[in-house]
């Protein structure tokens, strides 16, 4: 049995716009607080077989929480969704419910959730993982089209876990070759409760390399739609270099027939002035998206993405970078910039990390939104409100320890 997890302290400090609908409620600067504690199992039952048992609390508190909860009554869900954070994982659509608020109040929430509970089992032939965790496929770093389950967000700065989802997953090595991995992931419908076969995922993708090269095949059911993917990676010159590209099949309600996604990107560390420096550049288009964003907004096919957590954008086009410069082994200084070409408009995100010690790191940063009034980041007008989608500017640090 192997035990571990980590503590986590935020602290956050952001800035409402004047067209922010926070504005409503509260004052010009907002402070909030976060403490996230995880503790993880590895429990070992001979050399074959392991339970995973992730368990995490939670605790969030501050002025953004109280105003949310008064916007939210006094707009009475009028505001678009994205505007508002949803705070708590939602257990309603999987398999098993596993999360639950210890204690609510009108400027704080608290819950715990299980968030790995998987059962691995390695045969001669391959692997079987059933239960609660979670599968990461695709090539992208910030946007990942084929990475149909639970995504990052592609703003989101703290990556150590992935959101699990109760899914059956097998792997099946090709020697010499690659391998095949096949998921399947049951849902309940959010009417009935019940498991729903319109509401699953199904999956299998090939993955195969040859010498440096590296490519992948998708194919899979997808709640009432299916995707089909290819992507692939290797190196040019000593830059690193991958793509994705998927093909949706919606169903036969939707309005539109299917839509391309296509994800490229270029890796690359050099040395300058004695400093180790890493960079990357990253191109993402979106086939649903809109140069209409009132209409993207109400656009069904989008909501519900959104809703899902599988897409984050509203537009077509988007240019993504990110420069790591090593000031010191134990000090690194980052700026990411996301920004939709078609507007313009973005977000840029410089934040610098500090190991203080193996085990403790500190974390400070900001994120900056820039565009016109009318633009994806520079905010879309609210319709029947003098407000926009703007989000607010911010600064944050917090301290992570890591057992």
């Amino acid at each position: 049995m192997n035990w571990g997890g980590y503590l986590k302290i935020r602290g956050e400090t952001s800035f409402p716009p004047a067209t922010s609908p926070y504005r409503a409620v509260g004052p010009d600067i907002y402070c909030d607080g976060n403490l996230e504690g995880r503790l993880t199992n590895a429990l070992f039952l001979g050399s074959r077989t392991r339970i995973d048992t992730h368990y995490e609390i939670v605790g969030y508190g501050g002025d953004a929480i109280r105003a949310q909860n008064e916007l939210e009554m006094l707009f009475d869900g009028s505001i678009p969704r994205g505007v508002f954070r949803s705070l708590v994982p939602s257990d309603d659509s999987s398999l098993m419910d596993l999360t639950g608020i210890i204690s609510e109040t009108d400027e704080s929430i608290v819950y715990q959730r299980i968030d790995r509970l998987a059962v691995s089992v390695s045969p001669d032939w391959g692997t079987i993982v059933a239960g609660r965790q979670a599968v990461t496929w695709g090539n992208g770093f910030l946007f990942n089209p084929m990475d149909l389950f639970n995504p990052f967000a592609p703003t989101a700065i703290d990556r150590d876990y992935k959101t699990g989802d109760d899914m059956l997953f097998v792997q099946l090595p090709a020697k010499d070759v690659g391998n095949v991995q096949t998921l399947y992931v049951p849902r309940r419908n959010l009417v009935t409760g019940d498991v729903d076969w319109d509401d699953a995922s199904l999956a299998a993708k090939v993955h195969l390399f040859r010498g440096s090269k590296e490519f992948d095949l998708l194919a899979s059911k997808h709640y009432k739609d299916h995707v089909v993917g290819a992507g692939g990676s290797g190196y040019l010159g000593n830059a690193a270099w991958r793509m994705d590209i998927t093909w949706t099949l919606l169903d036969s309600s939707s309005s539109d027939s299917d839509y391309l996604s296509f994800v490229a990107n270029l890796d690359y560390s050099w040395i300058w002035w004695e400093k180790n420096l890493y960079g990357f550049l990253e191109f993402f288009y979106s086939g649903i998206g809109k140069d209409n964003y009132q209409e993207a907004l109400s656009d069904p096919e989008i909501v519900k993405r959104i809703a899902r957590g599988e897409l984050f954008t509203l537009g077509r086009t988007y240019l993504a970078g990110n420069l790591q410069l090593e000031i010191h082994p134990l000090v690194n200084l980052f700026l990411t910039a996301i920004t939709n070409i078609g507007d313009p408009s973005g977000v840029l995100q410089p934040r610098l990390t500090w190991d203080i010690t193996s085990s403790v790191q500190l974390l400070a940063g900001g994120n900056i939104y820039w565009g016109s009034k009318g633009s994806e980041y520079g905010g879309i007008p609210i319709a029947n409100t003098p407000y926009t989608t703007r989000a607010a500017d911010s600064l944050y640090a917090w301290v992570s320890y890591y057992f």
